[in-house]
């Protein structure tokens, strides 16, 4: 687990890591100590990640070998999406390899996203691995894209290269590996600087339905 995070000028990049990058608590604990340093020192937010992954989502193994703390775990995970989903910052996604699961639900809690051009996956596979998704997972996939989006990718299990996805509405653009972080940071330069407790408070009644959700256990 390589997660890091630098700054680019007032805009800070958070690498999620340089693996699958999966949800386990270690790393969720990581994850939200640099989004609190985030919140008091940078303008806007980039996340991605290292090589072939943006991220894989929950961690199978750990919760396979924890049964017992599933509520727990879910309601972490679902309380990062909501953290990302109102946080006081502008936000962008640079997806630059596979993003599955939860790792997609991540992603698409940003405010925007782009994603490398050339490989990788924005894919819902729950259909395909029989796992259905909590109320408040299924309220952030469809707050976020268009009805008929939400059918493909939720009950197919779809997988979307960048292209597709970019057709789709899942992403808002796409761009080569080499100049991923750096188009992500494109986008956020002209609208950084707005009031923190302002855009964290539109994003919050935007959003309130998926909020109420995402803080609901739906396990």
């Amino acid at each position: 687990m390589t997660i890091s995070l630098d700054y680019r000028d007032q805009i800070a990049v958070l690498t999620l890591g340089d693996d699958e990058n999966r949800f386990s608590p270690e790393w969720l604990d990581a994850i939200d100590g640099h989004l609190a340093e985030v919140e008091d020192r940078a303008l806007g937010l980039v996340t991605t990640g290292l090589g072939k992954f943006y991220s894989n989502g929950l961690d199978l193994d750990w919760l396979m070998a924890h049964g017992d703390r599933m509520q727990w775990y879910v309601g972490r995970v679902q309380a990062l999406f909501a953290r990302i989903l109102t946080f006081p910052l502008p936000t962008v996604a640079a997806v630059n390899g596979h993003a599955f699961g939860a790792g997609s639900m991540l992603a698409i809690a940003h405010d925007f996203r782009v994603m490398r051009a050339d490989r990788g996956y924005f894919c819902f596979p729950e259909i395909d691995i029989r796992i259905p998704f909590t109320p408040g997972m299924a309220a952030l996939i469809q707050a976020k894209s268009t009805p008929q989006t939400a059918v493909m990718a939720m009950t197919t299990g779809h997988r979307y290269g960048g292209a597709e996805a970019h057709g789709a509405g899942l992403v808002d653009d796409t761009a080569a590996e080499d100049g991923l972080v750096e188009a992500s940071i494109a986008r956020l330069t002209p609208i950084i600087g707005k009031d923190k407790g302002t855009l964290s408070a539109i994003k919050s009644t935007m959003y309130a339905g998926v909020l109420d959700a995402l803080r609901t256990d739906g396990t």
